[in-house]
């Protein structure tokens, strides 16, 4: 009986991988130039991946459900505009894969702390809760791509790779 169960589990873990196929997996190898800089513009819902002065990859991006305008608190719907850099990554992030914003920095605390506001944070670039993007604006302030978007960022893009996020 005991054996019938491990067969069982055996064949059931086999189906599962066949069934996913190749390059279902998160997480993907890249061997291309390196990403220098990334620039977001928030009017142009754009993500743009460079090497220096070269453009590498652009993708259609969603925003916070409020995106005009500066984040300044929590709650507010915005994505943050200015300078900052991508700090941390989260392979096992709630949308997919993430990789982290270093938002807010010290003027957007110092700025929140002078308006008796909490700042907000936890600002990534994601993925989708769903198979496919979404075409309206619905994050709490983070910048959204597809899933199959979100790996190869996800892949290209280091720690301590430049972000500009423009209005």
């Amino acid at each position: 009986m005991r054996l019938q169960a491990v067969k069982s589990l055996i064949l059931s873990v086999l189906a599962a991988i066949l069934l996913m196929g190749p390059g279902c997996s998160r997480f993907i190898e890249y061997n291309g130039p390196e990403v220098t800089r990334v620039e977001v513009f928030k009017s142009g819902r754009s993500l743009v991946l460079w090497h220096h002065d070269e453009v590498l990859e652009v993708f259609e991006v969603e925003l916070g459900f409020a995106p005009e305008g500066h984040k300044a608190e929590e709650g507010d719907g915005r994505t943050p505009e200015g300078d900052y850099i991508v700090d941390r990554r989260n392979p096992n992030s709630e949308y997919y894969l993430s990789i982290g914003i270093n938002y807010p920095d010290e003027e957007d605390v110092a700025a929140a702390e002078e308006d008796g506001v909490d700042p907000g944070g936890d600002i990534f670039i994601h993925g989708t809760p769903r198979e496919y993007r979404r075409t309206d604006d619905w994050t709490a302030g983070c910048i959204a791509v597809s899933n199959r978007e979100m790996r190869r960022i996800y892949a290209m893009v280091q720690d301590g790779t430049p972000i500009t996020i423009h209005p």
